[in-house]
Protein backbone atom coordinates (compact mmCIF):
# COMPACT_ATOMS: atom_id res chain seq x y z
CA UNK A 1 0.00 0.00 0.00
CA UNK A 2 1.10 3.46 -0.76
CA UNK A 3 0.16 7.07 0.78
CA UNK A 4 1.32 10.40 -0.48
CA UNK A 5 0.98 12.60 2.86
CA UNK A 6 0.89 16.79 2.45
CA UNK A 7 4.56 17.98 3.75
CA UNK A 8 4.63 21.61 4.95
CA UNK A 9 8.64 23.36 4.26
CA UNK A 10 8.92 26.30 6.39
CA UNK A 11 13.13 28.32 6.02
CA UNK A 12 13.72 29.72 8.82
CA UNK A 13 16.83 31.88 9.34
CA UNK A 14 19.37 29.12 9.15
CA UNK A 15 18.02 25.91 8.02
CA UNK A 16 14.40 24.63 6.66
CA UNK A 17 11.90 22.56 8.76
CA UNK A 18 9.58 19.60 7.36
CA UNK A 19 6.08 18.30 8.94
CA UNK A 20 3.48 16.52 7.74
CA UNK A 21 -0.29 18.06 9.70
CA UNK A 22 -1.17 14.42 9.34
CA UNK A 23 1.57 12.44 11.07
CA UNK A 24 1.88 14.47 14.45
CA UNK A 25 5.51 14.10 16.20
CA UNK A 26 7.39 13.51 12.69
CA UNK A 27 9.69 16.31 11.89
CA UNK A 28 12.90 16.85 10.36
CA UNK A 29 15.26 19.80 9.84
CA UNK A 30 18.50 20.67 7.74
CA UNK A 31 20.10 23.27 5.50
CA UNK A 32 18.42 23.04 2.61
CA UNK A 33 15.14 22.53 0.98
CA UNK A 34 16.29 19.18 -0.75
CA UNK A 35 18.17 17.87 2.44
CA UNK A 36 15.12 18.39 4.58
CA UNK A 37 12.77 16.52 2.24
CA UNK A 38 15.34 13.15 2.03
CA UNK A 39 15.40 13.18 6.13
CA UNK A 40 11.65 14.27 6.33
CA UNK A 41 11.05 10.92 3.89
CA UNK A 42 13.37 8.37 6.21
CA UNK A 43 11.95 9.98 9.31
CA UNK A 44 8.46 9.69 8.25
CA UNK A 45 9.68 5.84 6.67
CA UNK A 46 10.93 5.45 10.50
CA UNK A 47 7.86 6.52 12.31
CA UNK A 48 5.51 4.71 10.58
CA UNK A 49 7.58 1.76 10.81
CA UNK A 50 7.64 2.06 14.55
CA UNK A 51 3.76 2.82 14.91
CA UNK A 52 3.54 -0.80 12.89
CA UNK A 53 5.44 -2.75 15.27
CA UNK A 54 3.56 -0.91 18.26
CA UNK A 55 0.23 -2.23 17.13
CA UNK A 56 -0.57 1.62 16.60
CA UNK A 57 -2.60 3.01 13.38
CA UNK A 58 -0.94 4.28 10.09
CA UNK A 59 -2.58 8.24 9.99
CA UNK A 60 -4.55 8.45 6.99
CA UNK A 61 -3.64 11.16 4.63
CA UNK A 62 -6.41 13.27 4.92
CA UNK A 63 -5.33 16.89 4.74
CA UNK A 64 -5.69 18.59 1.47
CA UNK A 65 -4.13 22.25 0.82
CA UNK A 66 -4.76 25.37 -1.80
CA UNK A 67 -3.82 28.37 -1.91
CA UNK A 68 -5.68 31.95 -1.96
CA UNK A 69 -4.31 34.94 -4.29
CA UNK A 70 -4.79 38.24 -2.31
CA UNK A 71 -3.56 41.51 -4.39
CA UNK A 72 -1.32 43.12 -1.30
Amino acid sequence: MTREYLVIYEHGDNNWSAYSPDVPGCIATGPTKEETARLFAEALEMHLEGLREDGLPIPEAITLFDRVKIAV
